[in-house]
C-alpha cells in the first residue's frame, strides 16, 4: 500500500462547494482507498491504495464528487516522497512561515516560469510546485491559483506552510 496526500481546490470557501469531511471521508473508502484522514475542511487527505496511477486516483475522485455532490473539483494527489520534496525544496525556509505557500500543479509545466520579486511577494517555480513568499499575506497577493493555472496552462491549488507540514507529518504517523 501506497501512502499519499490528496489536496481538493475551491472546496468549503466561502459557503460555495460543501463538502463534509465525513462524507469525503466516506465516499473515498466506497472507492476503496484505505486509511483515510482528512484535515481542516479544505480538502486535505490522506489516503492509502494499491493503485499506483496517481492519474487514474485523481480522476476517479473528482469523478465520484461529481456524481455525489454534482460539481467539479480539481484534485491533485502526492505520494509522501514528492510531498517531502516539496517541502524540503522549500527556498524560503528562513522566512516567517506564516507568509510562506506553496503552490502545488497537477504536471511539471513543459515551461517553467522565472522567479519573480515585487516589493511584497516572490516565488521560485521548481518542478511542479511554486513556492511562494508574501509579505503582506496570500489573501493580499496576486500570486493567487488563477494566476499561475493561467500562466503554466496547469491545475493548481495552494496550501500554507502549516498545512503542508501537517499533512506530511499526519502522512508519516
Amino acid at each position: 500500500m501506497i501512502t499519499y496526500i490528496a489536496i481538493l481546490r475551491g472546496i468549503n470557501v466561502g459557503g460555495h462547494r460543501k463538502l463534509p469531511m465525513a462524507a469525503l471521508r466516506e465516499l473515498l473508502n466506497d472507492l476503496g482507498l484505505s486509511e483515510v484522514k482528512t484535515y481542516i475542511q479544505s480538502g486535505n487527505l490522506i489516503f492509502k491504495s494499491k493503485n499506483t496511477n496517481i492519474k487514474s486516483l485523481e480522476v476517479a475522485i473528482e469523478q465520484a464528487i461529481k456524481k455525489q455532490f454534482n460539481y467539479e473539483v480539481p484534485t491533485l494527489i502526492r505520494e509522501v516522497s514528492a510531498w517531502e520534496r516539496a517541502f524540503s525544496n522549500n527556498p524560503y525556509k528562513d522566512k516567517d512561515p506564516k507568509k510562506v505557500s506553496f503552490t502545488f500543479l497537477s504536471d511539471t509545466p513543459e515551461e517553467k516560469l522565472e522567479s519573480f520579486i515585487s516589493d511584497y511577494d516572490e516565488f521560485i517555480h521548481i518542478d511542479d510546485v511554486v513556492h511562494v513568499y508574501c509579505q503582506n499575506g496570500y489573501r493580499k497577493s496576486k500570486l493567487h491559483n488563477n494566476f499561475f493555472e493561467k500562466k503554466l496552462n496547469v491545475k493548481a491549488t495552494t496550501r500554507n506552510w502549516n498545512t503542508v507540514n501537517k499533512l506530511l507529518t499526519m502522512a508519516k504517523e
